[in-house]
This record gives structure tokens, sequence and C-alpha cells, in this order.
């Protein structure tokens, strides 16, 4: 039989690992302080991606790998067809009574969500029209702020709220509670005003931490 191994001969093997696993995590939260902005842009042009790859695959006929996206996106977006955009249709946005009136989209808003389109409406985006205007102008202005080399100045909490919230706010608020029906267009510039905005409040606090930790190394 083997002998077992003395704790103090295992000792350097253990310290060797957690030594080398500190280094790993180190050079991984190097690589995060150094790439940042590419990472997130990297985050947000995925979350966009994705969900215009959805009704290609439907028009290509792979429809179940479609599914699984739409699938996905269903717990963060309601998918409602009447909000979203349409690719390979007669339009590339329709009302609910555009839609109703064909004898599709029917039921209540948790029955409409399921609806991704057929030949001749052509298929949804699985994002709706807000989302993607939210997402989309993080992806595109944190794409201009890494090629132009931007640097973005502190946005007051007070023109954060005025210019990004407030928007959003009474066009989604006064649409949820039956005030009034938005429409694409407004979703479209809220939706671009409250992700620009955010990323603009955000950006500069992560900027000057990133740097901060950078300037500690």
């Amino acid at each position: 039989m083997t002998p077992e191994t003395p704790e103090a001969e295992r000792a350097p093997m253990t310290g060797g690992a957690a030594e080398a696993l500190v280094a790993g995590l180190g050079r991984v939260v190097a690589f995060v302080n150094r790439h940042w902005l590419g990472l997130l842009n990297l985050v947000f042009l995925l979350y966009v991606g994705l969900p215009f790859l959805a009704p290609v695959l439907m028009r290509l006929g792979a429809t179940t790998p479609a599914r699984v996206i739409y699938t996905v996106y269903m717990p963060f977006c309601h998918q409602l067809p009447e909000r979203s955009y349409f690719l390979f249709g007669e339009s590339p946005v329709y009302t609910l009574e555009e839609l109703q009136a064909d004898g599709v989209a029917t039921g209540n808003l948790f029955q409409r969500r399921h609806y991704i389109g057929d030949e001749a409406h052509g298929y949804k985006v699985a994002l709706c029209e807000r989302d993607l205007a939210i997402y989309g102008s993080m992806a595109v202005l944190g794409l201009l702020l890494a090629v132009r080399r931007w640097r973005l100045p502190r946005l007051r909490l007070f023109w954060y709220v005025l210019i990004a919230v407030m928007p959003m706010a009474l066009d989604g608020g006064t649409q949820l509670i039956g005030l009034r029906e938005s429409n694409w267009w407004l979703r479209t510039l809220t939706g671009a005003l409250f992700g620009g905005g955010t990323l603009w409040f955000v950006y500069p606090y992560l900027s000057e931490a990133f740097a901060a930790e950078r300037g500690r190394g």
C-alpha cells in the first residue's frame, strides 16, 4: 500500500493551485478593466442582433432555432405583435386593429404575444419596438464612444430624468393605464432617449472607476 502523503507535503501543491487561481482571476479583472467598453458593446450588439435573427430564420424555414430565440427573449419583453417590428411582410409595423381584421393576433395580450407572424405579414422581431430602441441606442452610442474615443461628461440626475426617463414614462405610462395608445415612432423615440440617456448617465462613472483601478495597479 502507498502511504498517505503527509499534510506538509500536500500543502505546497494546494498553495500553488490557489496562487494560480488568484493569478488567473487577476488577469480576468485586468482584461475587463482594459476592455470594459468593448465587452459592453458586444453584449448590447448580441442582445439586439439575435432578435433580428429570429425572423430571418423563420423566413429561411429554420423554425426551431427561431422559436428558441423567441422563447429565450419572452421573459424580458412582452413581444406583442402590435408593438413590434416585422420583417419580410407587407408592412414593418401593424396596429392591433389591422392584425385582427386579418384574423391574426386575436385573444388577450397573453395569447397575442405568441403570434410570431406568417408569410403574408412577415415575422416579428423578438424584441418590441421600445426595447429595440433602448438597447439599440446603447449599442450605437457605445460604438461611437469606442471608435471616436469620445469622453462623455457627467450627466446630472435632473437632466437624465428630464430628457431620458420622463418621455418614456409619460408615453408608456399613459398607454399602460389605457388613456391612449402610443405608436411605433413614439415608442422608438422615447426608447432611444431612455437608452442613450441611461448610457450617458452611467458610463462616465464606469470610466472613472475603471481608470482609478488602473491607476492603483
